[in-house]
């Protein structure tokens, strides 16, 4: 579906606000203990800033995988993403989809508080690269 410029603004800023709300949550979650649902918030909050990202290009992609796809075909291989926050994507990812799906994955704190710095200056990086268009 094809988004009016003005459609697609608003959905892009929708997408940084849930991104940073959900950050809000990683640290609620990281504070009480609860590491699985850190890291699934975690990524989540990077997702949402990286898909406000890609709808401020007009780019879209049906499946998670196809997010990171998008990040590398449009970002990084252009320089305008670095690798490094390409790595951190994917291991976020790689780290919800362990703790969702795999029954004897144990994430614990050194797994999820080196991830907090860097996940918000992805999603601070993604706010410039949005706003400086």
């Amino acid at each position: 579906m094809k988004l009016k410029k003005d459609e697609r603004a608003a959905l892009t800023a929708y997408r940084l606000q849930r991104a940073k709300e959900t950050l809000t949550e990683v640290k609620g979650n990281v504070e009480m203990g609860f590491w699985h649902t850190a890291a699934n918030r975690l990524y989540y909050a990077c997702y949402y800033a990286l898909n406000g990202l890609l709808i401020d290009n007009g780019l879209t992609a049906r499946t998670h995988e196809g997010v990171l796809r998008m990040l590398g075909l449009h970002f990084v291989s252009k320089g305008i993403i670095s690798k490094e926050d390409n790595k951190l994507y994917s291991r976020l990812f790689d780290l919800r989809l362990s703790g969702d799906y795999d029954d004897w994955i144990v994430i614990e704190e050194e797994d999820i508080k080196p991830l907090l710095a860097p996940a918000e200056q992805f999603i601070n990086t993604i706010e410039r690269l949005i706003s400086n268009k």
